[in-house]
């Protein structure tokens, strides 16, 4: 049976460059983030982010994250696969995965499905997950 949390997150920094910036049509960004989360998970995270970003805001992206820090009593690292997409600065949809076999020290065997919420009033992540 999986184990539900759920932790705020702040984001420390955020650095974002173009790589394609078309006269038409929306650009295409990378960005780098780094992350504090606070409640289930106490950890830092750094991200690198491949974004879509059209001229009314809207955006989709997709990143991989490393997570290091506890889960409960167990300490270690992890990766996280996720993306979304965002209207009207809302993540509107949100899709994750723990990728198999990258949990280290007291986190090796983590799996699990996450999901990211950000909007003008809160910013969670919760992950549910089993440890082998």
């Amino acid at each position: 049976m999986s184990i539900h949390t759920k932790s705020d997150f702040k984001i420390s920094s955020w650095d974002q460059r173009p790589y394609d910036e078309p006269k038409e049509g929306p650009k295409l960004l990378q960005t780098d983030v780094k992350r504090s989360f606070q409640g289930d998970i106490e950890a830092e995270s750094i991200a690198v982010l491949l974004m879509c970003q059209a001229d009314d805001g809207s955006a989709g992206y997709v990143a991989t994250e490393k997570v290091v820090g506890r889960i409960g009593s167990r300490s270690g690292s992890f990766v996280i696969q996720h993306g979304g997409a965002v209207a009207s600065g809302n993540v509107t949809d949100s899709f994750g995965y723990v990728v198999p076999g990258s949990g280290t020290d007291e986190l090796q065997g983590l799996r699990g499905h996450c999901v990211w919420h950000h909007d003008e009033h809160e910013a969670t992540f919760t992950l549910d997950y089993d440890i082998e």
